[in-house]
């Protein structure tokens, strides 16, 4: 056993736990039950975990640090205590007959001093009331207290072993209402359910944060896309100077990225918590009655349009990302032939010029040479002047010797410069 736990992997024991999380302790109706939700934002999960050990001192429950699932045994009920990616959860269960299904201050204050100093913003807060098999669902008049009636969501769920009841919306207490009632679960699945029906209402309500994002900055994106359009007119008509449709492009592609970067996260979010939230709704098994909305219903009717417009925005992005990217390959494919035609001229430039150097320099030789040619020959008629008799024709018969001798001492000259 010894070498066994020597060769385990680092990550075998968290994996192992990572297997058992996520779940709710087994109740049984009747039972009332009180979930809050907060959003703690990308780099918010180590605030949980220190207000997590802080509870944990506080009712004498020694938690790990990196704790992300625990369960606290509390006055007369049970804490369980979530931490996930971004948001926590805090979930108490307190079993028992009761005459109001919904009332907070049942859970109080023994819930008021545990939640105190909770991190993070509120997302969900949801009060449940669960209802053993044989109870007859509250009169109609009864309901439209608890309940919106134009709003009511009632359907079966588990394949038709237990029926649940809820509007959905948000009360002056600030929670939300759900009844639940049992039909014949058994052991464990009454807190299957509800931890299904918890996580549908959570994902989905954190799908939803990505839509007010997207429809905050699809005016921002709209406009990009009328500018993109404009400079790309631009370019391929040239009615304006390269450099300054270069630096528009360069703009443009910075709040390209930019937005970008503001909402990848959260969209590439919405999209995994949208699934998640399906992916609940197919195992909930659930059962139509006739004359109202059931859970698919309610959940498919606005979470499906909110993610296909947060994938709308996310696909605009993308789309006029890569059309900035192509508008300024093309900008600069054109700056770059119009630098080539240009190296071009000054390179033909270049060689003309050089022509007429060589031409100017091929003109000076010929003059150096005639210039000593003629000092040459006069040195010798200076030299020649005693004989008086011959001093001319010696003068002549040198001045061929002298030209030619000037010339090619000039074209040595030369030929030893180019090598």
């Amino acid at each position: 056993m010894d070498r066994l736990s020597l060769r385990s992997h680092p990550l075998r024991a968290s994996l192992s736990e990572e297997m058992h999380v996520r779940r709710l302790p087994r109740f049984a109706a009747p039972c009332r039950l009180m979930q809050i939700v907060t959003v703690l934002g990308e780099e918010g999960a180590a605030s949980a975990g220190v207000h997590f050990d802080a509870i944990g001192a506080r009712v004498g429950v020694g938690l790990a640090p990196s704790a992300k699932y625990a369960v606290v045994d509390l006055d007369g009920m049970k804490l369980v205590l979530e931490r996930h990616t971004e948001f926590a959860s805090y979930t108490f269960i307190r079993e028992g007959a009761f005459d109001q299904p919904f009332s907070p201050d049942v859970f109080d204050p023994v819930a008021a001093d545990i939640l105190e100093g909770m991190p993070g913003d509120v997302i969900r807060a949801t009060q449940i009331a669960v209802y053993p098999p044989g109870t007859d669902p509250p009169a109609e008049d009864t309901l439209d207290t608890l309940f919106v009636p134009e709003a009511l969501i009632l359907c079966d769920v588990s394949d038709g072993k237990a029926r649940v009841m809820s509007d959905f919306r948000l009360n002056p207490d600030g929670f939300g209402r759900l009844l639940l009632f049992d039909q014949g679960l058994l052991r464990d699945e009454p807190a299957q359910l509800v931890l299904r029906l918890q996580e549908l209402g959570n994902y989905r309500n954190m799908a939803l944060l990505g839509l007010p994002l997207a429809q905050r900055l699809t005016p921002d994106v709209s406009r990009l896309e009328a500018r993109l359009a404009t400079l790309t007119a631009a370019v391929s008509e040239r009615v304006s100077q390269d450099d300054s449709l270069l630096d528009e492009l360069t703009y443009l592609s910075a709040e390209l990225a930019r937005l970008l970067a503001e909402t990848r996260y959260r969209m590439s979010a919405t999209r995994a918590y949208a699934q998640l939230s399906l992916d609940r709704l197919e195992t909930l098994g659930i059962g139509r009655i006739p004359g109202y909305q059931t859970l698919a219903d309610f959940t498919e009717r606005r979470l499906t349009p909110a993610v296909r417009t947060c994938d709308s925005f996310s696909a605009r992005l993308a789309d006029l990302s890569q059309r900035a990217a192509w508008t300024s390959e093309l900008l600069r494919t054109r700056i770059d032939i119009a630098l080539a035609k240009q190296n071009r001229d000054l390179l033909a430039s270049m060689n003309t010029r050089t022509h007429l150097q060589l031409r100017l320099q091929q003109t000076v030789e010929g003059l150096s040479v005639v210039a000593i040619s003629y000092y040459a020959v006069a040195l010798i008629g200076y030299l020649a002047a005693p004989a008086h008799a011959w001093k001319e024709w010696v003068m002549v018969a040198a001045v061929p010797l002298v030209f030619g001798g000037a010339w090619l001492f000039a074209r040595r000259l030369r030929r030893g410069l180019e090598e």
